[in-house]
This record gives C-alpha cells, structure tokens and sequence, in this order.
C-alpha cells in the first residue's frame, strides 16, 4: 500500500488519503526523496547515482515515476535539509467518518483558479448571459423559445393530418 501510494503521490504530487495512512507514507516518501537527493550531489564519475537508482527503484515499481523523481522532484529539494512533503487534513469521511487528509510535496502547491488565470490572461471570450433556470431546462428539454416565424405559420392542426377524425371504438380485450 506504501508502495503504490508513493508513487501516486510522487506522480500526481498529492494525494487525498486517510490520517493513519498519511502518517504512515511521510516518511516513506521523505527517504525516497532524500535518496535521490543525496545522488545528485555525487561526481560525475561515481556509481552512487545508480545506486540510488535500484534502491529507489526497489521501493517504486513505476519506472517512469523513478525517472521524474530523480529528474524533477529531487532537484527541487537540493537546498532543503528535509520536510518534503505537507499534510492537510480535510474532514471526514462521508461513508465511515474516517478522518481524510491531504498529503502534497513541498514547492508543488495547488491552484484552483491557475486554468481561469491562464485563460483570463490569454484571450477574453465574451460570455453569454446568464440563463435562469427555467431556460436551461427548457432549452435541456427541446422546449426553448421558438421563433416568431413558426409561431405565425403554426395554427390549428388538421384533424385529418391526426387520423383522419374517424371515430373508432376500442378493441374487446380477450381473443377472437
């Protein structure tokens, strides 16, 4: 379980998860880290970056999550002596009111509205206005306002074009 949630967390950068197990993956994670840390401060000749290599790879069954972890993920912490990640809690949960927490790396923070900035500052898209919210189900609906040329062509409906205007009894229930 460590295992899968390290590398969920180190791919993803954060996780939601229970406190316990939260706990539990901190120090898990902040050793995998520091191994890969430790490496990047090796000579360009030295062996210890490939083995830190295996024995982070030992730890993370991911290849492409080892690869950005010593890539990207242990750069960003060279200067930091430790406390790489962040635990938030949340609440709880709805199902078993466990209690939920956040576990995030350091230097990754989350923006919501960063894909509204981006947006924003790229280019302004007028938005329509508002619709209330008889309109959205109307509209959901097939039943929005028509046009004033349908409405004018739009009279009584012929009886024949409904069925003729024959007058018919219903059927006897049972066979015959």
């Amino acid at each position: 379980m460590l295992r899968n949630q390290s590398v969920a967390l180190i791919r993803h950068e954060r996780i939601e998860t229970t406190v316990a197990r939260a706990k539990e993956l901190r120090p898990f994670v902040e050793r995998i880290i520091s191994i890969a840390k430790r490496s990047l401060s090796s000579p360009a000749g030295d062996t210890h970056h490939v083995t830190a290599r295996r024995r982070v790879a030992a730890d993370l069954a991911d290849r492409e999550v080892v690869t950005k972890l010593f890539d990207t993920i242990a750069p960003r912490y060279v200067d930091r002596p430790g406390g790489y990640t962040r635990m938030y809690r949340l609440g709880h949960r709805r199902g078993d009111a466990a209690d939920i927490a956040e576990v995030e790396l350091v230097g990754s923070e989350y923006n919501p509205k960063a894909e509204a900035e981006k947006d924003k500052a790229g280019a302004e898209t007028p938005k329509p206005g508002k619709k209330t919210m008889g309109e959205r189900l109307r509209g959901a609906l097939g039943r929005g306002k028509k046009d004033k040329d349908q409405d004018a062509t739009k009279g009584k409906v012929d009886k024949a074009a409904k069925g003729g205007g024959k007058v018919t009894t219903p059927r006897k229930a049972g066979g015959g």
